[in-house]
C-alpha cells in the first residue's frame, strides 16, 4: 500500500484552535504559515546530510512521511532547517563528578565544570539528567580544604538556580532530571526534598534502586547507606567503618524505613520517581561498552554519560482504519505502519549529523553508538477507536502487537542501513547479541542479518511523552502510551493584547465519535480516562508493552486525591516485580492546602452625628467615583470588615488579620458604593519585622484615596521572593471546581486577599463594579470542598502555581496549559 493512499482520519476534520495556537506559537519560523511550509522545511532539512544526488528523492519521501504521521520531537519541529545554533536533540544525561572544578579521580568533570556544560545545553535547547551520587555526602571530609562536605542535594540547589536563569533556544526554560542512588548517605534528604514548597523546581526526581536493595525490602533485611568518600570524625565517632570493599558505611537502616520514606513522598508530592537500575544495564545493548546510571528528565531514555535523546514518535491513530466499527470491522494497518517506522529510522539517523552539538563530548558519544528513539503517540486514542478498553487483556494485547512490529521494522532497517552507510564504531556483535540484551530477544533471522552485517544505531526505540507535538500535529491525540486524560476541556489564553479568550480544547478520538454521527453524551466502553481505572492497570500497560522496547517508556500513574496509601505503597513494587525500567506516579496533593476564610464583620454601628456625608454626587462630566482623590482620611467611624487570613509558606501555616475601611460616595445615579479608603493590619501577629507592614498598609491606603488601588494591587501581585510559593485561596474553574491558588510571595498573596475582600464587598452590596477581579476567584468554600492540586512553576496562562509534569510534559493542573515536555 502507498502512503499517500492511506485514510487520515484526523485530515478529513478542521484543525482545533488548540492546534494551531500550538503550531504558531511553537513550531511556525519566519515567513511559514501552514503546517505545509513546516513539513516542508523539516523535510528539506532531513535530506539535507544525504548523499547529493539522493537528496531530492528523500526530501520527497520524508515529507510524505512526515504528512503520513513519522513526526520529530518538538526540538525537530522546531529547528530543523532553520539558522538557529539549537540542538535538534530534546534531552541529555552528562556526567557530574566529586570535586568542585576540573575533573576527579575517575575522570568525571567536576560539579562546576558540569554546571557549566549542563548550562550551555540548555541554551541550545536540550534538557539534561544527572546522576549525582559520585559527590561525597554531607559531613564527609575533604582533604585539600580540611573541612566537611555539604553533600549532593545542596549542589542541586545550584543547578535549580542555574536552570530557572538560562533561557533555552526558542525561549523554553530546560527541564533537568536529578538521580542518586538508594544507597547514597544523603539519599533520604534527596527523598524528602521537594516536600520543601519551591524547592526543586526545575528538576524531576528520580531514586536509582537496585535489585539488592529491592530484595532487601521484600525480605525486611538491613540496609547500608555507603560511599568510597571517608567520613569526617564526628561520623566515625557514631559509628561509620570501613567495608572490605574499600566503601564506607555511614548509616545502617531497615530497608523497609527506607522505602516508606520513598512511597510516602511519591504519594504526597509526586516525587521522587523511581530507575530500576539492574534492569536498566542488563537489558541495555551496550553492556558490554557503557554502565547507565540516569536517566533524562522524562525517563524514556536511559542514556551513559553525554548520551542524547534523538527522538520521533509515529501518530498511531492515522493507521486505524473504520474507527469504531461504522463502516466495517475496526482495524489496525500494520503493513503501512511498519512502513512508516523504516523511514523514520532514516531520518533520524540524519538528525544525528544534521544537529548543532552544544559540546564535543555529546557529539562523539552519538557518532560512536548512533542512539535513536523511534516512538509513537495517541496510544490510548488508538484503542478506543479500535473499541478496546485501554485496561483491558485485549486492549493490552494490541499495544503489544503494535510495539513488536514497531521493533522488527525498526531493526530491520538498521540493520538495511548499516549496509549501505556502516554499523556503527563501537558495534560488537557477540556483546551486542550476549544472552540477557534486549537484542538477544529479537526473531532469529534478525539476530543472523545483525551478526552478518552490523546495525546502524545501538538502541532505536523509545516511548517519549508527546506534550506539544501531540497539540500541534496528532490533533490533541492522548500523549505517548497514554490514555487520555480528559475528552474536553476549556483553556482559556491570554492574548498578546491582555485580553483572555477561551475556547474548548478535545480529545481527538472524541473528535472522531462526533465525526462519525455518535453521541458525545453516550461514549463506547472503550472511552475510558487515566483516573477512571485501578493504578494496576497503568503498570499492565507498561509490563505489555515494555519487552519490545530497547530503552524506556515515560508512563505516569495518575490516582485520585482519594486513592488509599495502603494501596498506593506497592505501586513501585509492583513495578519491579514486572520487571519494569522505572516509573513515576501523580495524586493531587492536600498536605499543603489551605484557603482564605472570609468572614463577614459584624454590623456596623449606626454612623454618629460628626460621620461624614457622601461624597456629592458628579457633575455632567462622568466621573467615576472610585478614582476620585480624596485628600484625606475623613474624620468619624467608616464601615469596615476585619478578616482572618490563612495562607501557607514553606514555614508552615501562616495567619494574619486585616481591615479594610470603607467610605460611602456617590455613584452619580443617586445610590452609593462603599469604596475602600484606608487598610490597617495590626503589628505583633508574626515573629518578622512589622516594618514592611505598617509601610505597605500606608502606601495602600495613600493610593486607595488617591485613585490608583487596582494598579497598586496589580502591582502588589507582580512582588516576588526567594522563599518559594505562597499558598491562599482558590480559582474557579470552568466546570464549578475550585483548586488552590499560588502566589510569588507573601505580600501578593495579601494583595490577592485584599482584592478579594472588595471583591466580596461589592457583590454583598449588588455594585457591578468595583475592581477587576473576576468573582470566580473568591474562595468561600472550606478546604475540603476543593480538589487539591501539586503546587508547582507558575502557569503563564492563569498564572496559578500549579504547573506540575504529567507525563513527562508542564501541565497546568488549573487551566490545562501545556507547556514544554522533558
Amino acid at each position: 500500500m502507498k502512503l499517500d493512499d492511506l485514510h487520515l482520519s484526523a485530515q478529513a476534520m478542521a484543525p482545533q484552535p488548540i492546534s494551531l495556537d500550538v503550531l504558531r506559537e511553537k513550531y511556525l519560523k519566519g515567513d511559514e504559515s501552514s503546517i505545509e511550509d513546516l513539513y516542508a522545511r523539516v523535510a528539506r532539512a532531513l535530506a539535507s546530510v544525504e548523499q547529493p544526488e539522493l537528496r531530492e528523492e528523500y526530501e520527497a519521501r520524508f515529507l510524505q512521511n512526515l504528512h503520513a504521521g513519522a513526526i520529530g520531537a518538538g526540538r525537530i519541529m522546531s529547528a530543523a532547517g532553520t539558522d538557529i545554533q539549537a540542538t535538534l536533540i530534546n534531552c541529555f544525561v552528562q556526567p557530574v563528578g566529586d570535586c568542585i572544578q576540573g575533573v576527579d579521580d575517575e575522570g568525571f568533570p567536576g560539579i562546576y565544570e558540569a554546571l557549566r556544560e549542563a548550562a550551555e545545553t540548555m541554551r541550545r535547547g536540550g534538557g539534561v539528567g544527572y546522576d549525582f551520587s559520585r559527590i561525597r555526602p554531607k559531613g564527609a571530609r575533604v582533604k585539600g580544604t580540611a573541612s566537611m562536605a555539604s553533600g549532593p542535594c545542596s549542589y542541586i540547589n545550584v543547578f535549580d538556580q542555574s536552570c530557572s536563569t538560562v533561557e533555552s533556544a526558542g525561549a523554553r526554560r530546560g527541564a533537568q532530571m536529578g538521580v542518586l542512588r538508594i544507597d547514597h548517605p544523603d539519599v533520604r534528604e534527596f527523598i524528602t526534598a521537594k516536600r520543601t514548597p519551591g524547592r526543586w523546581n526545575n528538576f524531576n526526581v528520580s531514586v536509582g534502586v537496585s535489585d539488592a536493595f529491592m530484595q532487601a525490602v521484600v525480605n525486611d533485611a538491613q540496609w547500608e547507606l555507603v560511599h568510597r568518600a571517608m567520613p569526617g570524625e564526628t561520623l566515625l565517632a557514631a559509628g561509620a567503618r570501613q567495608r572490605a570493599d574499600g566503601l564506607w558505611v555511614y548509616q545502617t537502616l531497615p530497608a523497609r524505613e527506607l522505602w516508606d520514606t520513598v512511597m510516602k513522598s511519591a504519594y504526597d508530592f509526586a516525587e521522587p520517581g523511581i530507575l530500576f537500575l539492574d534492569n536498566i544495564n542488563t537489558d541495555n545493548n551496550l553492556s558490554y561498552c557503557e554502565t547507565i546510571a540516569a536517566t533524562n528528565p522524562c525517563g524514556e531514555q536511559p542514556l551513559p554519560s553525554y548520551g542524547c535523546c534523538d527522538l520521533g514518535p509515529i501518530i498511531l491513530p492515522r493507521f486505524v482504519r473504520n474507527a469504531f466499527g461504522r463502516d466495517g470491522e475496526a482495524s489496525f494497518d500494520f503493513a503501512a505502519f511498519e512502513q512508516v517506522v523504516a523511514l523514520q529510522v532514516r531520518a533520524l539517523d540524519n538528525v544525528l549529523d544534521l544537529t548543532w552539538w552544544p559540546l564535543p563530548q555529546q557529539n562523539e558519544e552519538s557518532k560512536s553508538k548512533r542512539r535513536i528513539g523511534v516512538g509513537f503517540t495517541g496510544m490510548g486514542n488508538t484503542l478506543t477507536l479500535l473499541n478496546l478498553r485501554y485496561d483491558s487483556e485485549a486492549g493490552r494485547q494490541m499495544a503489544a502487537r503494535i510495539a513488536e512490529a514497531m521493533r522488527d521494522a525498526a531493526y530491520r532497517a538498521s540493520v538495511e542501513l548499516a549496509q549501505e552507510k556502516g554499523a556503527f564504531p563501537l558495534f560488537d556483535a557477540d556483546g551486542y547479541l550476549k544472552p540477557g540484551t534486549f537484542a538477544s530477544r529479537l526473531p532469529a533471522d534478525l539476530q543472523q542479518a545483525i551478526r552478518q552485517h552490523g546495525i546502524r544505531n545501538s538502541h532505536l526505540l523509545s516511548i517519549a511523552p508527546t506534550g506539544t507535538v501531540s497539540l500541534a500535529f496528532a490533533d490533541n491525540a492522548s500523549n505517548g502510551i497514554e490514555p487520555a486524560f480528559s475528552w474536553t476541556y476549556t483553556r482559556k489564553k491570554r492574548e498578546a493584547d491582555g485580553s483572555r479568550s477561551e475556547y474548548q480544547v478535545q480529545d481527538h478520538a472524541w473528535r472522531v465519535w462526533q465525526e462519525l454521527g455518535g453521541d458525545p453524551n453516550q461514549l463506547p466502553d472503550s472511552f475510558v480516562n487515566a483516573l477512571e481505572m485501578k493504578a494496576a492497570d497503568h503498570i499492565g500497560m507498561m509490563q505489555a508493552v515494555q519487552p519490545f522496547v530497547d530503552t524506556a517508556i515515560s508512563k505516569t500513574v495518575n490516582v485520585p486525591a482519594d486513592y488509599p496509601y495502603e494501596d498506593f505503597k506497592d505501586l513501585y513494587l509492583q513495578a519491579w516485580n514486572a520487571r519494569l525500567k522505572g516509573l513515576a506516579t501523580y495524586r493531587p496533593n492536600s498536605i499543603l492546602g489551605s484557603v482564605l476564610e472570609v468572614t463577614p464583620a459584624p454590623a456596623a454601628a449606626p454612623a454618629p452625628a460628626a460621620a461624614p456625608a457622601p461624597v456629592a454626587a458628579a457633575p455632567a462630566a462622568p466621573i467615576d467615583p472610585m478614582r476620585t482623590v480624596i485628600e484625606s482620611r475623613p474624620k468619624g467611624a467608616l464601615s469596615a470588615v476585619a478578616e482572618k487570613l490563612e495562607y501557607w509558606t514553606q514555614e508552615g501555616q501562616q495567619t494574619l488579620y486585616l481591615i479594610v475601611s470603607f467610605l460611602p460616595v456617590a455613584d452619580g445615579n443617586g445610590k452609593t458604593v462603599d469604596r475602600a479608603v484606608e487598610f490597617f493590619m495590626p503589628v505583633g501577629q508574626s515573629n518578622e519585622s512589622q516594618q514592611w507592614i505598617t509601610s505597605s498598609m500606608r502606601l495602600l491606603s495613600l493610593a486607595a484615596r488617591g485613585g490608583f488601588l487596582e494598579r497598586a494591587l496589580s502591582d502588589m501581585r507582580k512582588v516576588a521572593w526567594d522563599r518559594g510559593p505562597v499558598r491562599l485561596g482558590t480559582h474557579e474553574r470552568e466546570d464549578g471546581v475550585r483548586i488552590p491558588m499560588w502566589h510569588d510571595s507573601e505580600v501578593a498573596a495579601i494583595a490577592f486577599a485584599i482584592q478579594n475582600i472588595l471583591a466580596l464587598r461589592a457583590k454583598q452590596n449588588e455594585q457591578s463594579e468595583q475592581l477587576s477581579l473576576p468573582l470566580a476567584e473568591q474562595d468561600s468554600s472550606p478546604a475540603s470542598e476543593a480538589p487539591p492540586v501539586m503546587a508547582g512553576k507558575k502557569c503563564p496562562e492563569c498564572g496559578a502555581h500549579a504547573v506540575i509534569k504529567k507525563d513527562g510534559c508542564e501541565y497546568c493542573t488549573q487551566c490545562g496549559h501545556l507547556g514544554s515536555c522533558g
